[in-house]
């Protein structure tokens, strides 16, 4: 306003009248009063101050047709607009003005409705699937189910009532709505009608409004009332306003007046089906892969992009502490941005990407924000639909998106985020399964990249089982694939070197020590001998299943307990429970009982600069004890989980897949797990079974001789 009054003054000075400056006054108070569409006036004023920008104006013009041009939501349009014409009365100079343009450009370069199509061929899936990754079942099912209800909703035939007392309108409608793929009933009467809807369901009903008994308002209302998603278009020759008003006050989507036009009719009904389309669109499933490092969690979701022809994106999640990196900077700061999902989903130009949250278990938190919390919104199907990154300040559906994330491990999830996730468990491989991958995916690809393609190696079998057993020890792959490469490597160079390598290019489990140095694992189990108060316990860690000893001392004391190992709050108290079962049924495992009153016991876990905890070590605890209080050797190749209670019950435990795996490279011979962990036990396979014996109980006295030797 402060500028106005001196172009006021201006035009009186100039022009020696009044005519010009009452002009300003009177558009000063339309702008006062809040006239914002004054654009008239506002063309005025730049005119008094410096002509005409015809540069700007240009600008703004092609502003509105890029808007346009980009085809938005309604509601974002609306909005995009409203800033384009903030921008036309603001200065280009200005910093508001860039924030707009920035802001702008973000709206029409999103894909607001550009999505790939997905490949539905199941067995083109399948054998991508299969191609690239080998095991992995239930992932591999997961993703195949999702296809097929996709290809079942896709392929479902919506039906159509046509209701008309006129037999050749009936006719005609019916085969026109058959010959588009329409599954048609007709009615005769509005009684009949009536009748179907009772026994039926219908996506769309068209009608005649005059009938006699029951008339098309009288459809309409019974239709409505049993199921509201049911559209209803009338049709009549007596249309008239009053009635059509009436018919859509009823919930009428269309009133249509005869002798009805053919392409009028298709592309009404085109559009009543097009939210039954939508609606019976399945939204994108939102997974997680748990499980060990190198189990393939990332590369399997680039096969399940690859077997669907969508983009494939991967966020990385891991040490991620602000919130705006998820919904965004509000676009009044200067160098605000969108979130890592808007801008994601805007490079990827699509609005139905792949895109793969990396490491969810590893989100951090500070002052910024909760992260995890804000991807509440993003992976919930039901909320989704409508997420509002803080820059772009409008709703933007990512129900159509394909969200996966990976994890090492659920514990660290917070409780709402994990579950709004599907969660599916990657457990780690057999050596036999490693052997198979070594030989169809690994080395191929590892050769390749050594250059030794022209004079491949050929790895013998007991090669690679001997990398496996001697030189890595994972549940993954990642050590295995990095001691293939570090053998092709010395080839290449041996090979460039021209120094005496093997003729038949053989690598045999010799040419694997000379190349690799002496092995670095070993089967700490199966090679060690029985000991009193030693017990085989199993683990389960973010790498997968280990192999843990308990090893328990007693010495001159006064009834001390001594924990020492790093364990936490959980082990501790299951040493407690353990200690506390054996001391109140000392006389069943023929324990004197001054045994505790003149002696202090000492509980150790090797590895004590590792931290350990997790409710699965009391078994493996009381066993130990008991070793070492009848002074019977426990034997070595017998490893045990489970919780024990204060009543000798066993209680199941978690990752028993990952435990069976560490007993088996281990080297143990049996396995013993709680009885109500059954159920996992038959979903091992048998290549191991047959090596490892599995046994299940309720009760720590029935296994007490079977562990310890007399």
């Amino acid at each position: 306003m402060p500028n106005l009054l001196r172009y006021e003054t201006f035009a009186v000075a100039y022009y020696g009248c009044m005519s010009h400056a009452l002009h300003l006054r009177q558009t000063r108070q339309s702008l006062s009063l809040g006239c914002r569409n004054s654009t008239l006036g506002y063309h005025n004023m730049r005119i008094f101050k410096k002509g005409p920008d015809k540069e700007l104006a240009s600008e703004i013009e092609e502003l509105k047709e890029t808007v346009v041009h980009a085809k938005m939501p309604e509601v974002v349009e609306k909005v995009a607009f409203k800033e384009v014409d903030r921008l036309s009365k603001a200065s280009p100079s200005s910093a508001e003005y860039t924030i707009g343009i920035n802001y702008i450009d973000y709206l029409v370069s999103l894909p607001w409705n550009k999505m790939t199509d997905d490949n539905l061929d199941i067995k083109r899936a399948e054998s991508v699937l299969n191609e690239e990754h080998f095991g992995l079942s239930d992932i591999k099912d997961r993703i195949l189910e999702h296809l097929a209800v996709r290809i079942l909703k896709m392929s479902r035939k919506h039906t159509i009532l046509v209701v008309d007392d006129e037999e050749m309108t009936r006719r005609n409608l019916e085969h026109v709505f058959v010959k588009d793929g329409h599954h048609v009933d007709t009615a005769a009467s509005g009684v009949e009608a009536l009748n179907l809807l009772e026994k039926n369901a219908y996506d769309v009903i068209v009608t005649d409004l005059k009938m006699e008994k029951v008339d098309g308002m009288d459809v309409l209302g019974q239709a409505k009332a049993k199921d509201p998603n049911t559209e209803v278009i009338i049709i009549t020759g007596y249309a008239t306003v009053d009635t059509a008003i009436e018919a859509m006050k009823k919930g009428s989507y269309h009133f249509l007046a005869k002798p009805l036009k053919l392409n009028e009719i298709r592309s009404t009904i085109e559009a009543a089906l097009f939210k039954k389309k939508v609606r019976l669109e399945p939204k994108g499933p939102v997974l997680c892969f748990a499980g060990p490092p190198g189990t393939g969690k990332t590369s399997l979701g680039m096969s399940i992009a690859r077997s669907l022809e969508r983009k494939f994106v991967r966020m990385s999640l891991a040490g991620m502490k602000d919130e705006a990196e998820i919904r965004g900077h509000r676009k009044s700061y200067v160098g605000a941005l969108p979130g890592r999902i808007i801008q994601e989903i805007r490079r990827a130009e699509t609005k139905n990407p792949l895109i793969m949250l990396d490491e969810i278990d590893k989100i951090g938190r500070d002052f910024k924000g909760d992260p995890a919390a804000a991807l509440l919104e993003v992976l919930d199907p039901e909320q989704n639909t409508n997420f509002v990154d803080h820059y772009l300040d409008v709703p933007f559906d990512l129900s159509r998106v394909m969200f996966i994330a990976t994890a090492n491990t659920i514990d660290p999830i917070p409780g709402p985020l994990l579950d709004r996730l599907e969660v599916i468990g990657l457990s780690g491989y057999t050596e036999e399964e490693k052997e198979k991958i070594a030989i169809k995916y690994l080395i191929p690809k590892i050769i390749e990249e050594a250059g030794l393609s022209h004079t491949p190696p050929f790895f013998a079998p007991e090669a690679i089982r001997k990398i496996i057993r001697g030189y890595t020890r994972e549940a993954g792959l990642r050590n295995l694939q990095r001691q293939i490469a570090a053998i092709c490597r010395k080839i290449a160079r041996d090979t460039l070197s021209h120094k005496a390598i093997d003729t038949s290019n053989r690598i045999t489990p010799e040419k694997v020590e000379d190349l690799l140095g002496p092995r670095k694992f070993y089967f700490e189990v199966a090679e060690d001998k029985d000991r009193i108060g030693v017990a085989t316990g199993l683990a389960w860690t973010e790498a997968g299943g280990q192999i843990i000893f308990v090893e328990a001392a007693k010495m001159k004391g006064t009834n001390n307990l001594i924990l020492t190992g790093s364990l936490g709050d959980v082990m501790k108290e299951s040493a407690q429970a353990a200690m506390s079962y054996i001391r109140s049924h000392a006389g069943l495992f023929n324990i004197a009982e001054t045994v505790f009153d003149e002696h202090d016991i000492h509980i150790h876990v090797p590895a004590g600069s590792v931290p350990k905890d997790g409710p699965s070590a009391g078994l493996t605890i009381a066993i130990a004890l008991i070793s070492l209080l009848t002074e019977r050797p426990c034997r070595r190749d017998i490893a045990f989980t489970g919780e024990l209670t204060l009543t000798g019950r066993i209680l199941p435990v978690g990752g028993v897949r990952e435990k069976v795996l560490a007993s088996h490279r281990a080297g143990v011979k049996v396995a013993i797990f709680p009885a109500r962990n059954e159920a996992d036990i038959n979903d091992i396979s048998d290549d191991i079974k047959k090596d490892l014996k599995i046994i299940t109980t309720d009760e720590l006295s029935e296994i007490v001789d079977l562990a310890l030797k007399s």
